[in-house]
């Protein structure tokens, strides 16, 4: 095997690869060591690159956006979880700083081709796909692959290829221009903010690679050794078998006790059918586990089916908790053969699951209200639960079919739109559809929700429920954070002071290139700056690390100040407060967001931003070191 990349360099190749799809050519260069240790890398660089290189207001679906697929240090090592890839770009959905991940062994294979980023840009004159064979970039005609959905688009191409290649590919929701279509690697999906749509707008099929490379090590011994270590370590928090017995999909259970579904479009946050529906999941459609790349531990992947039926669905992987929950309680569905099937379907077009669902249920939420009436929704009686209408609205959305093309706008757009009072049933954050976490569970989590730079999102940075509610320190204590054991989840005061450094934390794994699911069991920032010093010969500690965290998520802040992001925009629904209409919870009086304001305050002042902006102050960036490096005019 060959050493990849700058021979001077551990961890990293030092070497970005762009390519210019309206030339149709291709160049590498050079990353500075002084941005590799500011940002390290991951969406962390990737912030870097598309605040200095993409003007305020360019078109997200226009070919002045660009796409920054990003490897951290850890990508493709054998460093736990180490088998993720970032995509950042402007959102075609929110307007503002996109990002999205995926596990796969694609991000190993890339660095392993030798580099650290791929940047796309411009707009290729018909479909194409790129071809990155280690040193050899070739951009093909994909004629022949478009409008196929992703298993046949995938299967098509690796028969055109010699060897074996990892694919990231679009289905024909990216084609459509979806503003929520995912991209897929295999079955798993960089499904929020509408990455594949930037990609179909360049008229992008897919991204095919191979890399043999070798990434050097800075000292193998004590990084190999502390990578056993660490991946003994997450055992020991996840039991022997990892995730492989309930994978992500068992959290509905717990999830529904602890009141953290969204249930019929945010009316409510539990509906006590989350035992039934896992039961039926875990006894009749689920198959086995399986891990997103070679090597994990944890293996939470599922693999799922519906054997005969109405709903008859091939063996595939998917039916994660996000998916089915959004397909379920969000829709009323109780009808889990359906809610798999409808995943299904969504990983086959390349859609994201979670946006699918929420615009499902606001449809289904206006139509209830006599908002959207009968003949401007294609005939189709959207009543809660309808499964044969659910079904039918992936494929209308996808395909961008009649009431499909507004519903693929997103429900911050569907509801301007449709007008009539529609926008309180819109439930979203700067844009971004709300996931399958209820803040009325776990008060951090409302924070984290209207402060994420993506919009409203529970993994980028962090589950602030999981803090709070669930009571995972994320070995923070060290670094000031309180014991939540000490905590009340439905507790206000002091949460915004507290969830500036969860979101420090948080951003971390997304930029040294590991799953945050390692992060959730055992890998704090000590143990992270650990790894990334025995792989670069660089040595940090945990403080340096969060700093980095921190300088990262003020960059991207600054991306969305530029874009016009303010406090107001921090706001979020107010139906996320209420107090839940009906279920467990409904007569639980400190379920209701009261202090969302002041928590708001708390997170400010943490962070250096002016209260009543939101805009990062003078003296945080020149504390960040980001004053004279960036030209930052609000």
């Amino acid at each position: 095997m060959t050493t990849t990349g700058n021979g001077d360099l551990y961890g990293f190749t030092g070497r970005l690869l762009r390519v210019d799809l309206t030339s149709g050519t291709t160049s590498t260069e050079t990353v500075s060591e002084h941005d590799m240790k500011a940002f390290l890398g991951g969406v962390g660089f990737s912030a870097k690159l598309l605040y200095n290189e993409l003007p305020t207001g360019v078109d997200p679906l226009g070919s002045g956006n660009k796409l920054v697929f990003g490897c951290g240090p850890l990508t493709g090592t054998r460093a736990p979880g180490s088998g993720s890839i970032e995509i950042c770009f402007k959102s075609p959905l929110t307007g503002i700083w996109g990002e999205s991940r995926s596990g796969s062994d694609w991000g190993g294979a890339l660095k392993k081709a030798g580099y650290d980023y791929l940047v796309v840009e411009g707009k290729a004159d018909g479909w194409k796909y790129l071809v990155i064979d280690n040193d050899n970039v070739e951009i093909r005609p994909a004629t022949q692959s478009a409008g196929k959905t992703i298993s046949e688009k995938e299967s098509q191409i690796r028969q055109e290829l010699d060897g074996e290649f990892e694919i990231a590919s679009i289905g024909p929701a990216g084609e459509n221009l979806v503003r929520y279509a995912s991209v897929m690697f295999g079955a798993r999906a960089a499904g929020r903010c509408g990455a594949g749509a930037v990609m179909g707008s360049k008229n992008l099929l897919a991204i095919a690679v191979r890399g043999n490379g070798q990434i050097r090590v800075a000292d193998p011994d004590r990084f190999l050794s502390l990578c056993r270590e660490y991946h003994e370590k997450i055992l020991a928090s996840t039991g022997k078998d990892g995730m492989s017995i309930d994978g992500t999909t068992g959290d509905m259970v717990n999830n529904d006790n602890l009141g953290d579904i969204p249930t019929k479009n945010w009316r409510s946050n539990s509906w006590g059918k989350g035992e039934e529906f896992y039961q039926h999941f875990k006894t009749t459609n689920l198959i086995r586990s399986r891990p997103c790349y070679k090597g994990c531990v944890l293996r939470c992947g599922r693999i799922a089916r519906v054997e005969g039926g109405k709903w008859e669905t091939p063996e595939h992987e998917g039916s994660q908790y996000e998916s089915l929950a959004a397909f379920t309680f969000f829709v009323l569905n109780e009808d889990m053969d359906a809610a798999v099937h409808a995943t299904h379907l969504c990983n086959e077009y390349g859609l994201d699951t979670i946006s699918a669902g929420a615009v499902i249920a606001f449809a289904m939420d206006c139509y209830e209200q006599g908002i959207l009436p009968d003949e401007e929704a294609d005939g189709l009686e959207l009543n809660w639960g309808n499964t044969d209408v659910m079904v039918d609205l992936v494929h209308k959305i996808a395909r961008r079919e009649g009431i499909g093309r507004v519903l693929g706008q997103g429900v911050a757009r569907a509801s301007q739109i449709i007008g009539k009072g529609s926008q309180e049933s819109a439930i979203h954050g700067k844009g971004l559809e709300g996931p399958a976490h209820d803040a009325r569970s776990g008060k951090a989590l409302a924070v984290m929700y209207g402060l994420s730079n993506r919009g409203m999102c529970h993994i980028h940075p962090l589950e602030g429920m999981a803090y709070d509610s669930l009571k995972n320190d994320f070995g923070l204590i060290p670094f000031g954070v309180p014991d939540p054991n000490t905590l009340d989840r439905f507790d206000e005061s002091g949460k915004g002071t507290i969830c500036k450094s969860l979101q420090d934390f948080g951003i971390i794994p997304d930029i040294v290139g590991i799953c945050k699911f390692h992060a959730y069991n055992g890998l704090g920032p000590v143990e992270m700056a650990n790894l990334v010093s025995s792989l670069t010969g660089w040595e940090m500690d945990g403080e340096e690390l969060l700093r980095i965290g921190e300088r990262v998520y003020n960059l991207q802040r600054m991306f969305n100040v530029r874009e016009g992001v303010r406090r107001a925009d921090d706001m979020l629904p107010e139906r996320c407060f209420r107090m839940p209409e009906f279920g467990k919870y409904s007569s639980v009086n400190e379920c209701a967001i009261t202090s969302y304001d002041a928590m708001m305050n708390e997170c400010y002042e943490a962070r250096g931003w002016d209260r009543d902006t939101g805009i990062p102050t003078k003296q945080t960036l020149h504390r960040l070191g980001l004053e004279g490096e960036f030209d930052f005019s609000p």
